[in-house]
C-alpha cells in the first residue's frame, strides 16, 4: 500500500522559513517525479515545484527564487524548504507522485502570519 506523509507545517511570520517533508512508503522515490502542490482556502490546488528522478527541479514563477525542492532517496523523502514566506503563501501543502495512478498525501498546513 503506497502512503505519502507530509510534514513540517506549521505558523510562521512574514520573511520566515520552514522545511516540509514527504515520506514515501510501499513505493521507491528514486524512480518517480515527485510534486508538491498547495491548496489555499477557497483556490484551486496549483503546482508548487517538481524534482525529477534524475534530480532536475522545476518551480512555479510564484515561489521561484524562495523555494527549493531537493530530495533524499536513501530516506525516500522529499523536501521542499521555504524561505521568505508571505501571507500568500498560506496553504495546505500536498506531495504528489503520478505512477500507474496518481498518489497523494493528506497534505500540512502553512499558515504565514504576523
Amino acid at each position: 500500500q503506497v502512503q505519502l506523509v507530509e510534514s513540517g507545517g506549521g505558523l510562521v511570520q512574514p520573511g520566515g522559513s520552514l522545511r516540509l517533508s514527504c515520506v514515501g512508503s510501499g513505493i521507491t522515490f528514486s524512480i518517480y517525479n515527485v510534486r508538491w502542490y498547495r491548496q489555499a482556502p477557497g483556490k484551486q490546488r496549483e503546482f508548487v515545484a517538481v524534482i525529477a528522478r534524475g534530480g532536475a527541479t522545476t518551480y512555479a514563477e510564484t515561489i521561484k527564487g524562495r523555494f527549493t525542492v531537493s530530495r533524499d532517496n536513501a530516506k525516500n523523502t522529499v523536501y521542499l524548504r521555504m524561505n521568505n514566506l508571505k501571507p500568500d503563501d498560506t496553504a495546505v501543502y500536498y506531495c504528489n507522485v503520478q505512477s500507474t495512478q496518481g498518489y497523494w498525501g493528506r497534505g500540512t498546513q502553512v499558515t504565514v502570519s504576523s
